[in-house]
């Protein structure tokens, strides 16, 4: 018989009698876990160090009013932007406004040639100047007889209609300057000196920054609880928090996304904001009862439900299915808001992997009664 034969023939004998030899079950293991007792402690209190006392740690927490946030995706918008157009056609003759300065309601942005507006002007005034005086000899011969009532009629018509040339001409001539239509920052300037502009055609864009808006869209289902007047916390890009308060809400929803818009008034103390900068909002909401926990006490049912750990009368521990609301990420007491509890519970929170709904533990402290 060959060496190799040898070996496998005696690695089988072994096998064989390793299977077929009768052995002692180790039941040590079991009998140290069913003799070992749970006991729930407070947060801050040392482990036993009996090894044969397993601990979890509990803590008593109450309910509180906890103020709904509603998240949305928004961004930065100018209270107004408009286009200031030209409502008479001319060539630009002072040199506009430059890019970037900040103009005052009034303040003049192009100005356009006067050309023969001021003679046009000067015709106007010396006609309601004729008219008027014919006018008043036509009352005085009237008085006297010796002047029809039509002919008087025709004289005032023809004053009125020479007052109405005035104000033509002068309203023609006083928009041979382009001015602010309120206070804000010149964003585009589109024309320069010797440019012809025609009615209509744009001279300069204007931004009132002041106040900045916030503007975003609510899903359907949350519109509902967003008030106007609602407080705001915003988070830009570069981490920067913002707050401000809801002037807005559409009545109607956008016909593509089945969202409401939502406009905030920022706060007067933040400045330099500048235009279209991604936000994200958390709208204040309605008021509800709710638990702070660490995020630790939270676990899974055999369904996979997510839910938390309770110490019930006669120390039964109890999973209760809770519904996560929102987050509190202050350092001083981190931890996440929950609702489906009741009152003051006793939560466990840490070691709830070793204790099963409906098993007693020892817990004879103070703190731990309901």
């Amino acid at each position: 018989m060959k060496k190799q034969q040898l070996v496998a023939v005696v690695i089988m004998v072994v096998v064989a009698l390793w299977m077929f030899i009768p052995r002692g079950e180790d039941t040590s293991g079991e009998n140290t876990s069913s003799a070992a007792m749970v006991v729930a402690i407070p947060e801050g209190q040392s482990n036993s160090e009996n090894p044969e006392i397993l601990t979890v740690r509990a803590a008593k927490i109450s309910s509180q009013q906890y103020t709904k946030q509603v998240r949305v995706r928004g961004r930065t918008q100018a209270s107004r932007h408009v286009q200031v157009r030209a409502e008479e056609a001319g060539r630009i003759v002072g040199n506009p406004v430059q890019r970037g300065v900040r103009v005052q309601q009034g303040d003049t942005l192009c100005e356009i040639a006067v050309d023969n507006r001021q003679s046009n002007l000067r015709e106007a005034l010396a006609r309601r100047e004729q008219a008027q005086f014919e006018y008043d000899a036509s009352i005085d011969l009237q008085q006297r007889g010796l002047q029809s009532d039509v002919a008087v009629s025709q004289l005032k018509a023809a004053l009125e209609s020479s007052k109405a040339g005035v104000s033509r001409a002068e309203l023609s001539l006083s928009k041979t300057k382009i001015v602010a239509p309120f206070d804000g920052l010149v964003e585009t300037r589109t024309v320069e000196i010797g440019d012809l502009l025609n009615v209509g055609a744009v001279c300069a864009s204007v931004l009132d920054d002041s106040p900045m808006l916030l503007i975003g869209l609510v899903p359907e289902q949350n519109i509902g609880s967003i008030k106007v007047g609602a407080e705001v916390a915003a988070k830009l890009l570069d981490d920067e928090i913002i707050t401000g308060t809801v002037t807005y809400l559409s009545r109607a929803a956008d016909s593509t996304s089945r969202s409401y818009r939502i406009e905030v008034e920022v706060n007067a103390r933040f400045q330099n904001l500048r235009e279209g900068i991604t936000a994200e909002l958390m709208v204040n909401a309605s008021e509800i009862t709710a638990h702070l926990i660490p995020s630790s006490a939270l676990t899974l049912d055999d369904n996979g439900a997510i839910g938390v750990k309770l110490i019930g009368p006669n120390n039964i521990i109890q999973f209760i299915n809770i519904d996560i609301v929102g987050d509190n990420t202050s350092q001083l007491n981190p931890g996440i808001w929950v609702t489906g509890l009741s009152g003051t519970v006793s939560l466990v929170t840490l070691g709830q992997e070793i204790v099963f709904p409906g098993q007693r533990i020892e817990s004879n402290y103070d703190w731990s009664e309901n």
